[in-house]
């Protein structure tokens, strides 16, 4: 069910071969079509969310895309960023934060992920689909909701105080099948539990996503199954705009203290048709995502905006007479 990362990592590999002029070249006719779509409207408020500067900024970097390599590290991240990064000149600047990003910004950047908050505060962390092998990952449950075990699962490395604070109060308790997995540390060992599939937690009918340095990576596919996600308010979020989902309609929120967790369990369990609508409006959610199509348009009118704003390249005429793009070129 997961994501096949040798497959992926070759698809990469081929990505590179291919002549980056001819990208550059088709760039302007792919943005001169969108606009001719139904849904450009939705697809200018994706954009907008994804790169909320609305002034101009000139870049303090002397990092170039033509800089931007493949490394033995962080393979994954280069090939999503290059996806689209091809489309545009190579002599363009750019600021790339890699990795896991839960701090703000000094200045325009391409990440993976940011804080959730608002856009005066978030304006400078500029988000692109990177390392979507891994966090990108959707399924389908072969288990109906009432035939799953009423119970909560949760399997991570829980490195973190939040996550370890999570099993000293629910690693014995009876509705519960929590654990660490992952390195051996002398404090973790009680709570070692043997890594297990997707499919395998598809069994039960929660499945706790707890957010790690950033993100929780297992929220998109439990957003796709007949298992509803449980987990506090999200502090961060990344393409998938967690900062859109809302409590208690796309997943059961629970305090950050976890405090309430069995009685929200208990509560779901008694409310069948809430808990199955829940997962209705969750499974509608990650759906937006599933046209290819439609989400490299959204990539690369992102880094339209982002190199626009960083007064770098100017718009093609299409930008200027589109009504929906206002948001787009406002200085």
């Amino acid at each position: 069910m997961k994501n096949n990362r040798l497959l992926y990592n070759l698809k990469g590999f081929i990505s590179i071969l291919l002549p980056k002029f001819y990208f550059q070249k088709i760039k302007n006719k792919i943005i001169q079509k969108s606009f001719r779509r139904k849904d450009i409207k939705y697809i200018i408020e994706r954009v907008n969310y994804y790169c909320p500067l609305n002034n101009f900024q000139s870049l303090q970097t002397d990092s170039k895309l033509n800089d931007h390599k493949l490394t033995k590290k962080l393979t994954v991240y280069f090939f999503d960023t290059y996806e689209f990064t091809r489309y545009f000149h190579d002599d363009l600047k750019w600021c790339y934060e890699k990795g896991d990003v839960n701090y703000f910004l000094p200045q325009p950047s391409i990440t993976k992920s940011r804080p959730i908050a608002a856009a005066d505060k978030n304006q400078n962390s500029i988000l692109l689909n990177i390392d979507k092998v891994r966090h990108f990952t959707f399924i389908k449950d072969p288990y109906l909701w009432e035939n799953k075990k009423d119970k909560v699962i949760f399997r991570g490395g829980c490195y973190q105080a939040h996550r370890q604070k999570l099993l000293g109060m629910y690693f014995d308790h009876p509705l519960c099948d929590i654990g660490h997995v992952g390195w051996e540390e002398e404090n973790l060992i009680k709570y070692q539990k043997p890594k297990i599939s997707i499919k395998k937690h598809l069994e039960y009918k929660f499945i706790l996503s707890i957010e790690g340095n950033d993100v929780a990576s297992n929220l998109k596919w439990i957003m796709s199954s007949n298992s509803i996600a449980i987990m506090p308010k999200p502090k961060f979020e990344t393409w998938f705009m967690e900062g859109k989902l809302k409590a208690n309609y796309h997943y059961i929120q629970i305090k950050d203290d976890y405090s309430d967790l069995e009685e929200k369990i208990y509560y779901y369990l008694s409310a069948p048709n809430e808990a199955k609508k829940i997962i209705q409006n969750a499974n509608t959610y990650v759906k937006q995502f599933f046209d290819k199509k439609r989400e490299k348009i959204i990539s690369i009118l992102t880094l339209e905006k982002y190199f626009y704003h960083t007064k770098q390249i100017q718009p093609i005429e299409v930008f200027l007479q589109n009504p929906y793009l206002y948001p787009i070129h406002k200085a």
